[in-house]
């Protein structure tokens, strides 16, 4: 691998800083937190908390052609989402909702791949269209991809607040309390998703797309980051 990012040449290329295989055992604080918050372990990676889904249903402003079993949904949903060394990787995806993320302690690093901004027309936002599609025929070039460290350090960049519009595929993992060292007590967010969220309104990054969106070089250096079936 480079000595630079594929995706940020300022960067050391993008490498986990805990293992994802479930080996370490958590602290005793972030077992009291996971306890008090009542989380449990998410899809993505990370644990989750559900604390507020609004009762106003709105209609399904999502375009024709997603599939979805309901025509309406709730205005906004509300979580808590928490990566720890036992589990630091929150694994690409995306929603159709726009999301707005909500630091509340500890430093992460996040990549955005902005599907969105090369869906094809047959395939408006990158979703819709026929499930036989090809990837060649979803997307007409080559994805934007971003990345930026959350964290309380505001006055060297580090983020306290971040949005996600829909369609863009979104990855999360676990850095350090501090620089140095390899120590942290989790990365602890709220994220409000806009309108609110449902599994049919959500999909993971497949290899196939991946490959579709960016280029080899980006691809072997994110790969880790997809979910593992």
């Amino acid at each position: 691998m480079a000595s630079k990012s594929t995706i940020d040449p300022s960067i050391s290329p993008l490498k986990p800083t805990f293992d994802s295989d479930g080996s370490h055992k958590e602290s005793d604080h972030l077992k009291a937190v996971i306890a008090k918050l009542g989380l449990q372990s998410h899809v993505e990676g990370g644990y989750f908390v559900e604390t507020d889904r609004d009762s106003l249903r709105i209609p399904n402003p999502f375009p024709e052609g997603i599939k979805s079993s309901e025509d309406t949904r709730s205005a906004s949903t509300t979580i808590h989402y928490l990566l720890t060394p036992r589990s630091p990787l929150g694994a690409f995806h995306r929603n159709k909702g726009r999301t707005v993320h909500t630091l509340h302690r500890g430093r992460g690093r996040y990549i955005l791949i902005h599907a969105d901004e090369v869906a094809s027309a047959s395939c408006p936002g990158g979703y819709g269209g026929a499930e036989d599609m090809s990837e060649s025929e979803r997307w007409t070039g080559k994805a934007r991809v971003e990345t930026f460290i959350v964290g309380q350090d505001v006055l060297n960049g580090e983020r306290i607040q971040w949005i996600v519009d829909g369609g863009k595929y979104k990855c999360s993992f676990l850095l350090p309390d501090e620089e140095v060292g390899k120590e942290s007590e989790g990365l602890l967010i709220s994220e409000t998703v806009v309108p609110g969220f449902e599994f049919a309104d959500h999909d993971f990054m497949r290899v196939e797309r991946m490959e579709a969106l960016v280029t080899g070089k980006q691809k072997e250096e994110m790969g880790w980051m997809l979910r593992k079936e």
